[in-house]
């Protein structure tokens, strides 16, 4: 492909993967070019990202590179994220608040994993711990100073056992830093070289996650600089001109910098953060603003969404290790080209667990087990004569379809229901693709966008033979390939700006006379960004500020980002998030400022507008091959075409299969294919989707068909685990939102359960009871809008401080009852004589608190909470 951009120079943009170096390189000319290498492959190189340069400019394998050929060098790596994992980062110590040892060993004791018995905490990143006798309040005021000798003799201790690095974080120092400058200027006096403190690394309040992302900092960068300094290293920077090679990375945060400024704590999703860089701007070039990112590879997918801004958390989990530093909102599910099938003689099952790379799928010719590669061998959408011939001891043959053939037939055997070897198939990969798209579901339609007004930006290895199946699961109707697809995280590299992001902790309610208090921080954090920005080259006219406020209600913790501005305009665009994402607002109560952000985009001139790629052919292709297909319970006679072949405007309608060399598309049934003038491949759904027929048993007329109860089982499942995810993030209570002491499920109009999210199980064995008993007592008038609450032992319920709310669901003209969603959760006094309730000597349940049996707590849409607090 040809660009309107030329350089004097070559540039390469790299995404260094886990199991694959991706590389893209920009010749002087403008012209792209692509190339993979293994990471990993000691026996041929020493690092893949070296050797794809040097293959691209045809040097030797030991050659410098040399500076006056290349421009910059954009990368994104895995190395510190792989360190992270496996736990081979460089020796820490902490040097914290005496008394809190043991802080970031306690953490928070959430229990993410109610049923789990077992728990197998992280291995801590520090080795030691040194305890200063210090104090500052929160305030400001110093209650007790450090003493500097003693801090260098405990730090010379850790030095001389080897230790060079070093993490510093103190209570209270988000605000007040002077303590930990203290210690900061004795460990450069003895000699440690890495020294992270947490009023640098992450200036915000809550010292656990402070506490966490400063001790990465320290247990990553150096690691990173090591990395950073052998890539440097091979470049030959002794040109004449005095120009040299940039060395740029990319951030978690979705912006490059300078190699000199990456941080470990910025490094964490380094790479598939160019994967959603490359998603937006690609799509863009073809008129799409809303999009989700779709990139699926041998063992997860990767799902993000895009309206209009780049979406970043500011915490998150990451190995264990929870951190505060933005990054990009990204959300992986074990759903791969590898991921294996199961089935245990009930439900058909794929993933978590994955074939790998080696011993890979079934046809991969290694002895493998079936995966979902296998499927698509299976029912043709992956022909094998088309496919790279790189299998087999020698790595040139093709994949293996007899062995797969007879590994569905002998499952076919082994089910013996008269369910067919491609039908056993074609379930698997339904299978998978609803997990797929139920994590689509979790970044979009959770958070209250519209999917359907969306275009789908599939990319990754296997993405294209999966994305109209997926794009049909959410109602989706067009989807985006872009001619690099199969390399996207290493082009959004090139196609990234240069970025830094500030933050400060505020914790204040939002008036008007704050204001200028928080523009002057604004201003403050605004212009540390700039200069970060200004020093890597760009020009004070090339650089954007993005100030933001995050704002959460009284009594939540839960922060929606808006645009700094004035009063009225923060409150409304505040209230339409806020109803968007939770679907109710709470006026009355105040809004408090938890955080402010400033983000600095430096734009480095390399943003591409590309031309219609050179070798489209002016005539329209014609197929390669006619193959048999099997989609949607059916064989179809489809055409084979190559991508290449294909010219502008040219429309093909499905069954197709299009190949190219990063990939497979298949064209499914009802879907048409056109390549723009940019080479962009298109594909739109033309003929509506067939409605649903209802569900019958398994061929024999007896049992559940095992493809569909699986399926519907996580479709359920999925809407319960929404459930209470909404219902955690909108809670005011420390029960619900930490201890997680609530229980979402489904039950049917009947008031029998058909699916519960892995909550309490002591909420769940009754709430049926609860249901029933509305249905009992409510009879026909039950309405749309009303919702009901209930914690009466006598009717299902648990102890009165589990509190039940039962809502209706009617079908869309609200003349039907279809059934009921149940949220059940503890409160911590629900009244009582005792403060707390359920005190031990009551003799009536009067006693104990509240009695709430079959309260219409909403009516009509409306909360009825003057009742509620009569009650």
């Amino acid at each position: 492909m040809k660009t309107k951009h030329t350089n004097k120079k070559w540039q390469f943009w790299i995404d260094r993967g886990g199991t694959f170096t991706d590389v893209v390189a920009c010749a002087p000319n403008g012209e792209l070019s692509t190339h993979k290498l293994l990471s990993e492959n000691p026996e041929r190189y020493k690092d893949a990202a070296l050797q794809g340069i040097r293959d691209a400019l045809g040097l030797p394998a030991d050659a410098a590179i040399p500076a006056e050929q290349v421009e910059v060098i954009k990368m994104g790596t895995t190395v510190a994220t792989n360190a992270l994992l496996e736990r081979k980062g460089d020796r820490t110590v902490l040097v914290t608040t005496s008394g809190f040892a043991d802080a970031l060993r306690i953490g928070y004791q959430n229990r993410p994993k109610l049923f789990d018995r077992h728990i197998i905490l992280p291995e801590m990143l520090y080795e030691q711990v040194i305890e200063v006798d210090e104090r500052i309040n929160a305030s400001g005021a110093v209650l007790k100073a450090p003493d500097p000798e003693i801090i260098k003799q405990d730090l010379q201790v850790a030095y001389d056992t080897g230790i060079r690095s070093v993490a510093i974080v103190f209570m209270h120092a988000y605000r007040f830093h002077e303590h930990e400058c203290v210690v900061r200027d004795s460990a450069r006096q003895i000699g440690f070289t890495q020294i992270s403190t947490s009023h640098e690394i992450s200036a915000l309040i809550k010292l656990v996650s402070r506490g966490d992302t400063t001790v990465v900092d320290a247990y990553l960068s150096p690691i990173l600089r090591r990395y950073v300094d052998r890539v440097a290293n091979e470049i030959d920077q002794n040109d004449t001109s005095g120009e040299h090679t940039r060395l740029m990375f990319m951030q978690s945060n979705g912006g490059l910098t300078d190699a000199s400024l990456f941080a470990g704590k910025d490094s964490i999703l380094s790479g598939p953060a160019g994967g959603v860089v490359g998603m937006v701007q690609t799509a863009a070039m073809a008129g799409f603003d809303k999009v989700i990112g779709f990139d699926m590879g041998g063992t997860s997918t990767d799902v993000s969404h895009f309206n209009g801004e780049f979406e970043r958390e500011f915490e998150t989990h990451v190995a264990g290790v929870r951190m505060r530093a933005p990054m990009m909102r990204i959300h992986t599910v074990a759903a791969g080209g590898g991921s294996l099938l199961n089935y245990d003689g009930a439900r058909f099952r794929v993933g978590p667990d994955s074939a790998g790379a080696n011993p890979g799928p079934a046809c991969y010719r290694r002895g493998g087990p079936l995966a979902v590669t296998d499927c698509n061998v299976m029912l043709g959408k992956i022909q094998p004569e088309y496919f790279p011939h790189v299998f087999g001891l020698e790595a040139d043959q093709p994949l293996d379809a007899k062995v797969v053939k007879d590994k569905f037939s002998a499952l076919a055997n082994k089910i013996d229901n008269g369910t067919s070897a491609l039908d056993i198939a074609e379930g698997f990969l339904t299978i998978a693709v609803e997990n797929m798209a139920n994590a689509i579901k979790q970044i979009s339609v959770q958070r209250g966008y519209d999917i359907t007004e969306y275009t789908l930006n599939s990319f990754g290895g296997a993405g294209g033979q999966h994305a109209c199946l997926v794009a049909d699961a959410l109602g989706m109707k067009r989807i985006f390939l872009h001619p690099f697809a199969g390399v996207l995280s290493a082009y959004g590299m090139g196609l990234a700006n240069i970025g830094a992001i500030r933050e400060r902790s505020v914790e204040t309610l939002l008036n008007a006379e704050i204001l200028p208090e928080l523009a002057s921080i604004l201003d403050a954090i605004g212009d540390e960004a700039r200069r970060e920005v200004e020093g890597q080259a760009i020009a004070p006219e090339n650089i954007e500020l993005i100030c933001k406020v995050h704002l959460r209600y009284e009594g939540t913790d839960t922060s929606l980002n808006v645009t700094f501005g004035s009063l009225d305009a923060m409150i409304a665009e505040f209230e339409d998030l806020h109803y968007q994402r939770f679907g109710f607002n709470a006026p009355e109560r105040g809004r408090l400022v938890g955080m402010l952000s400033v983000e600095a985009t430096g734009n480095t001139g390399n943003s591409r507008s590309e031309d219609q790629a050179a070798s489209t052919p002016s005539q329209p292709a014609k197929p390669l091959a006619i193959v048999s297909m099997y989609s949607g319970g059916q064989s179809h006679n489809t055409p084979i075409f190559q991508r290449d072949d294909l010219s502008t405007g040219q429309k093909i309608n499905g069954p197709a299969i299009i190949i190219e060399s990063t990939g497979t598309t298949v064209l499914e049934p009802g879907w048409q294919a056109e390549l723009n003038m940019l080479g962009h491949l298109i594909l739109e759904r033309v003929v509506a989707l067939p409605k649903r027929v209802a569900i019958g048993t398994g061929a024999s007329g007896e049992g559940a068909d095992p493809i569909m109860l699986e399926i519907f089982n996580n479709l359920f499942m999925s809407i319960a685990e929404q459930m209470g995810a909404t219902l955690q993030n909108t809670a005011y209570s420390v029960n619900i939102k930490e201890r997680l002491d609530f229980s979402c499920a489904i039950f049917d109009r009947d008031g029998s359960l058909v699916a519960n999210a892995p909550h309490m199980p002591v909420h769940l064995g009754s709430m049926g009871e609860s249901i029933q008993t509305v249905i009992r007592e409510r009879g026909d008038t039950i309405k749309p809008g009303d919702v009901y609450a209930l914690n009466a032992p006598y009717n299902g319920g648990t102890h009165l401080p589990d509190v039940t709310v039962i809502t209706p669901v009617f079908n869309d003209a609200a003349t039907q009852l279809l059934f009921f969603v149940g949220s059940r959760g503890h409160h911590a006094d629900i009244g009582g004589i005792t403060p707390g309730s359920m005190p031990p000597t009551s003799t009536t349940v009067e006693e104990e608190g509240v009695l709430i049996d079959n309260f219409l707590l909403v009516e009509n849409g409306r909360l009825r909470e003057k009742e509620l607090i009569e009650l």
